[in-house]
């Protein structure tokens, strides 16, 4: 790492990377990376609480809503009244869904053991750990404080 680079930078040029890498392979499959994400994260055997849904993926309620509309009007998802809890829906792979799950499946594991060929299990070790580090800096808000950010 250069003495100059800057971490945010590089951190979002190389989630950029693998966002645009995913879309190439998700748009084989007439697909996006944020449909197979959402597959991902529904349960695919008891489906997932539309409410849980959002917090599980680190979304706002309003993109999500977007991306369930389009996935239920292409066949993947339909909702279901929730048996626990009559005030709730829940997510639900149909035949389809469950397809395309296994093929976003498949290239997220593809990547993760490309990376891991070729990455010592000690650089990721050190990968994961600043990873961790930084998102409890950012969530103990220890980088921008309150008396940070006063005028005087």
């Amino acid at each position: 790492m250069k003495k100059d680079e800057l971490i945010d930078h590089a951190l979002r040029a190389t989630w950029q990377a693998v966002a645009r890498m995913y879309n190439e392979e998700a748009g084989k499959v007439e697909s996006t990376m944020a449909t197979g994400f959402t597959l991902l994260s529904i349960d695919k055997e008891k489906g997932t609480p539309s409410t849980a849904l959002g917090p599980k993926m680190g979304m706002e309620a309003t993109s999500l809503s977007r991306i369930l509309k389009n996935m239920e009007d292409k066949g993947l998802i339909q909702r279901k009244p929730n048996p626990n809890d009559g005030r709730s829906v829940l997510i639900c792979l149909t035949d389809f869904g469950r397809e395309k799950r296994d093929f976003s499946k498949k290239v997220v594991l593809q990547f993760n053991e490309t990376v891991r060929n070729n990455i010592s299990t000690e650089k990721l070790d050190h990968f994961f750990e600043v990873i961790h580090l930084i998102n409890g800096l950012i969530s103990e808000k220890k980088i921008y404080t309150n008396n940070d950010s006063k005028e005087k």
